[in-house]
């Protein structure tokens, strides 16, 4: 395993040749008048733009906004798999930190730190000349705002990080000691983010789209003091946000989902992807562009949630849970959203279940020729080509963006963080309430109209209980069903469940429920057939809960261990 160090050792290597001037004297005795030398390189703003596009470029890795992030997927309450899928040893926590995605994850977010460092290194000296004041403090926010992200994900994949926040000039410098997440967010996080919501523009223009803006900034750090149990600056930061205006809801949920109207009014920072640039090896290395936008290659993240029979690997599959609560999703046939549909919009772009509405891959479901048996009751949608294509293309090539923060996601955020910081729980539900609506289902505050100020646990399953249990509104209730069931169904497959769960410390809680349910379904219902309704689990019931409730210790599973690469080569690491 390449340790962190390795990388940026040879990532060093080749910034020496832009940084230096070769050694005519024991190489040429001519210079090459092609190679990327210190005179011909970071003399000009294109030239700051091209590598800041590099930063971006990061993005695109597999681990970061791509196909390897199915391993995290099935790791929470909305996903399993099967035992001959990759991500089998993430869904009952049996990884070690030999683990292929521990270190690959590891090593692409400390590559888009490293490149982001190098800018900001050579903003340090650069003439005026060169590269004017305003361009400079513009390059340097964006470039700011992405290592910060970079070292967000970081601290609350792994609880902490080595801190790098310069290039390193020697081996030693790379050989840093583990820091808490309190310390990255001190150092880097939060002044980094700081800086770029004073300096980044509300908006860019059209051929700059996924570039960082100030929502994105001021979002994001919402997000670091929400992480942190900071409430009232939490809650401060979604508000502006809300009350920007630059962000809406968009009308039709499917614009979140799919390649069509990408950059839209609900988006606060996506990783652009295009179907027509090649995914390298299989998804490994990124297309970067030199124009003003961020570059982007296709990804591969469809092949890894599509059915198989579609041309897909098929290694995430919805759990009975997710399942279960989107078909449950209750249609408000008085919201014009609504066309006469008799389920949810949000389920019907979310999942494919057996029986479903409209169509899947250009199909009605009564046509499909998915396979349904062996307790796989529902596929998932999300991020797949089943709108616009009859199957997955060769190599898995997508050109949907990776959205990693909606302005819906804003909106939750902020409905958890005000009923954190004072109880008001009235609020809150008028946040959850727009995001509801969205959807076209019916909103908590019509429940409570209907049942004398109650609603319904929607989390609770109506096949294994007989009914959900009505409860009173008030701020435990409200946040329950914020943690349980609007994030959970809203955000699912979007990269935040299981760190979610983390962070309200319920993943052994939400955990032990499903594995019970299962229990039940395995003692209770008829596989034979077509199975029973809602689900139409037939053949089995699938265990994805057996293993996770008994193998969880939020000291083993809460984040992922150092890979072993870097516990191995960083003399430091331990002391």
């Amino acid at each position: 395993m390449k340790s962190i160090k390795k990388i940026i050792v040879k990532s060093l290597a080749l910034l020496a040749l832009v940084s230096t001037s070769c050694n005519e004297s024991t190489f040429l005795d001519e210079p090459n008048p092609n190679a990327l030398t210190e005179a011909s390189f970071w003399k000009s703003e294109s030239h700051f733009n091209s590598a800041l596009t590099s930063v971006y470029g990061a993005l695109q890795y597999r681990s970061v906004s791509g196909s390897e992030l199915v391993q995290e997927f099935v790791m929470s309450d909305l996903a399993g798999t099967e035992p001959w899928y990759r991500p089998f040893p993430f869904r009952n926590l049996t990884y070690t930190n030999g683990q292929n995605h521990l270190s690959e994850k590891w090593q692409e977010l400390y590559v888009g730190i490293f490149r982001a460092n190098t800018i900001l290194t050579q903003l340090k000296t650069v003439d005026e000349d060169i590269l004017a004041e305003s361009s400079k403090t513009e390059i340097e926010a964006q470039a700011r705002f992405l290592r910060a992200f970079f070292y967000f994900q970081l601290v609350h994949t792994y609880g902490g990080a080595m801190i790098h926040d310069e290039v390193a000039q020697s081996l030693e410098e790379l050989s840093k000691e583990l820091s808490s997440t309190a310390d990255v967010n001190a150092q880097i996080i939060i002044p980094d983010l700081e800086f770029a919501m004073s300096n980044l523009p509300e908006t860019w223009e059209s051929a700059a789209a996924g570039r960082a803006t100030w929502g994105a900034a001021t979002s994001l750090l919402g997000k670091v003091y929400l992480y942190d149990e900071q409430w009232p600056q939490a809650a401060s930061l979604f508000k502006e946000v809300i009350d920007s205006g630059i962000y809406s809801l968009t009308r039709n949920i499917e614009d979140n989902f799919t390649h069509f109207n990408e950059f839209n009014e609900e988006s606060i920072f996506e990783v652009n992807y295009s179907f027509d640039l090649n995914p390298g090896n299989s998804g490994f290395a990124e297309d970067d562009t030199t124009e003003g936008g961020a570059g982007a290659e296709s990804t591969t993240l469809s092949t890894e949630v599509g059915h198989i029979q579609y041309g897909a690997f098929n290694t995430v599959l919805a759990s009975y849970n997710l399942h279960e609560m989107l078909v449950n999703d209750e249609v408000d046939p008085d919201n014009s959203i609504n066309d006469g549909n008799l389920e949810s919009r949000r389920m019907n772009y979310t999942i494919a279940p057996r029986n479903g509405e409209g169509d899947w891959y250009l199909e009605p479901f009564s046509e499909a020729k998915a396979t349904w048996g062996g307790g796989q009751s529902a596929y998932v949608k999300k991020h797949s080509n089943w709108y616009h294509m009859d199957g997955e293309p060769v190599r898995g090539r997508s050109g949907i963006n990776f959205r990693h923060i909606r302005y819906a996601d804003v909106l939750l955020m902020y409905a958890e963080a005000v009923i954190n910081a004072d109880g008001d729980f009235a609020t809150a539900i008028r946040y959850v309430d727009m995001v509801r609506s969205r959807a076209g289902v019916v909103t908590l505050q019509q429940y409570m109209d209907m049942n004398g100020g109650m609603f319904p646990q929607l989390h609770v399953s109506k096949q294994v209980h007989g009914d959900q249990p009505m409860v009173t509104a008030n701020a435990q209730t409200v946040l329950t069903h914020i943690q349980r069931v609007e994030r959970a169904i809203e955000l699912c497959f979007e990269g935040h469940r299981y760190k979610d769960l983390v962070r309200w410390g319920i993943v052994k809680e939400v955990f032990d429920d499903l594995r019970a349910d299962e229990i039940w379904r395995e003692e209770n219902l008829d596989i034979t057939g077509q199975g029973v309704a809602p689900l139409f689990i037939a053949g089995r019931v699938r265990p994805d809960f057996s293993q996770s409730s008994q193998n969880y210790k939020p000291e083993e599973h809460n984040y992922f261990p150092i890979p072993s690469g870097e516990v191995l080569n960083n003399p430091n690491f331990n002391n």
